[in-house]
C-alpha cells in the first residue's frame, strides 16, 4: 500500500536531488520501486520543488497509472531498468552542470577514472548513449540495455542516469559522477587518470572487503 508517508519520503528525496544541484526546474526525473508499484515524478514537474500532488503511482508490470497523475515522459526507461534489475529500487535521471557539459563535448574524455570514487561507485566504464529525442522509445531502449549491466550512463547532448538499491546509493553515484566530470572540465588535457593496475587494486581491496 502506498501511504502518504511513503510519498512524503519520495518528495523529500526529490528535493534533496534538487538541493544538490543535480536538477534544475523541470530537468530530470526520479523513480522508486515499492513492491509491485513505482513512484515517479510527474510529467512536467520540477524535481527540486516536487509536491505530493505531482507524484505518479504506477504498476511496475505494465506501467498502468494508479492515481491519475501522469508520470515523467522518461518513465519508460525507469520502468524498464527496474524490471531488468531486481537489485535496483531507485533510478535517477539528472542534468548536473559539469556532467552535462561533458555530455555536450565533441571530444569526450577517454575515461572519468580520475579518483577512486568513479570506478568504485559510478562505474569503471560508463556507457555513452548517442543522442535520441528525450522521451523517445529509442532512448528508453538504449538506456534499459546499457543499465542491464551498468549502474551509470551518459546521455550525449542530454544528461545522465544512475540507479541504486536505495536513495543514498543512487544519490552517491550521481554526486561522484558530477565530481568526475568537474575534474575533467577544470583540468582539460592536463590530467592524470588512474591506471588499470591502480583501479584493479582499488576493486580488489574495497570490493573484496565488502564481500567478507
Amino acid at each position: 500500500m502506498i501511504t502518504s508517508k511513503l510519498i512524503d519520503m519520495f518528495v523529500a528525496q526529490a528535493r534533496r536531488v534538487g538541493d544538490a544541484g543535480l536538477t534544475i526546474c523541470s530537468s530530470g526525473n526520479l523513480s522508486w520501486r515499492i513492491g509491485d508499484k513505482v513512484l515517479l515524478s510527474g510529467t512536467g514537474s520540477w524535481v527540486p520543488e516536487l509536491t505530493a500532488k505531482r507524484v505518479s503511482v504506477c504498476r511496475l508490470s505494465d506501467g498502468a497509472i494508479l492515481n491519475g497523475v501522469r508520470p515523467s515522459m522518461e518513465s519508460t526507461f525507469h520502468m524498464g531498468v527496474l524490471r531488468e534489475r531486481p537489485d535496483v529500487n531507485v533510478v535517477l535521471h539528472f542534468q548536473s552542470s559539469y556532467a552535462t557539459a561533458i555530455a555536450c563535448r565533441k571530444n569526450l574524455p577517454s575515461t572519468l577514472n580520475f579518483t577512486a570514487e568513479c570506478p568504485l561507485h559510478v562505474g569503471e566504464e560508463i556507457p555513452m548513449i548517442p543522442y535520441f529525442r528525450p522521451g523517445s522509445p529509442e532512448l528508453a531502449q538504449h538506456v534499459i540495455e546499457a543499465m542491464a549491466t551498468h549502474n551509470s550512463v551518459m546521455l550525449l547532448k542530454h544528461g545522465q542516469v544512475v540507479c541504486g538499491k536505495d536513495f543514498d546509493q543512487a544519490f552517491e553515484r550521481a554526486m561522484f559522477f558530477e565530481m568526475a566530470c568537474r575534474i575533467a572540465v577544470l583540468n582539460g588535457d592536463n590530467i592524470d587518470p588512474l591506471t588499470q593496475p591502480e583501479i584493479d587494486d582499488l576493486e580488489q581491496y574495497f570490493l573484496g572487503k565488502q564481500g567478507k
